[in-house]
């Protein structure tokens, strides 16, 4: 005889990101780990775990509830669909989760003992604890480089000061230069006068001198 159970957990996320996960095939597969073809339609056709389970939207209440017919492959053809009801209630932790689980065929008791735990539910915290840490790593990832610029300024600043002292000390170069080139050329005229005046007055000492031996 068909029996019907309970379960709940708390996800940490909010209602309405629980539910576009689940109805999205992309969302559904990376939270599950298996593919999966989902949509928000109702009555559309859905599946889950590479094909395992199968079934349909029944009814759906965005960011509050999902209900879907649900079978496995497991199911004989003469076992009616089993049909669940996930309810989104949002706490401090992020969401309480409840699972009804109904019509499931007697003697199909792996959902009850573990199989919505192992396949659903754990898979599903640690998928949405990830995006929440890569959420919070987003914003520190952007500042960093706002930090960076700040170098820049100084750098150029130090540049500027750098072309500016060397601008201010050119022209004392320059004029220690000239300075230094005008003493050497104010020497340079000082022996050349100096020489030719002991030229000048060599040949003048060396008249006098034959003049007195007459």
């Amino acid at each position: 005889m068909p029996y019907t159970f309970t379960l709940t957990t708390t996800i940490p996320a909010s209602p309405e990101e629980i539910y576009q996960a689940w109805l999205d095939s992309v969302g559904h597969s990376e939270m599950t780990g298996g593919a999966a073809s989902m949509s928000d339609e109702i009555g559309a056709e859905v599946s889950a775990w590479d094909g395992y389970i199968s079934g349909r939207n029944v009814e759906l209440v965005p960011g509050e509830r999902i209900v879907q017919s649900w079978r496995t492959t497991e199911f004989t053809d003469e076992q009616e669909d089993s049909v669940i009801t996930v309810v989104l209630q949002e706490v401090d932790e992020g969401t309480l989760l409840t699972l009804v689980h109904s019509n499931v065929p007697d003697r199909q008791t792996s959902y009850q003992e573990g199989g919505w735990e192992q396949n659903y539910f754990e898979p599903m915290v640690a998928y949405f604890a990830e995006r929440n840490e890569a959420a919070a790593a987003a914003p520190a990832a952007k500042a960093a480089p706002k930090t960076a610029p700040k170098t820049a300024p100084k750098t150029a600043a130090k540049r500027a000061a750098a072309r500016t002292k060397s601008k201010r000390s050119a022209p004392r170069a320059k004029a220690s230069a000239n300075k230094r080139k005008s003493k050497g050329q104010a020497k340079t005229r000082r022996a050349v006068i100096a020489s030719s005046a002991r030229k000048r007055a060599k040949p003048a000492k060396r008249k006098s001198g034959r003049g007195r031996r007459r």
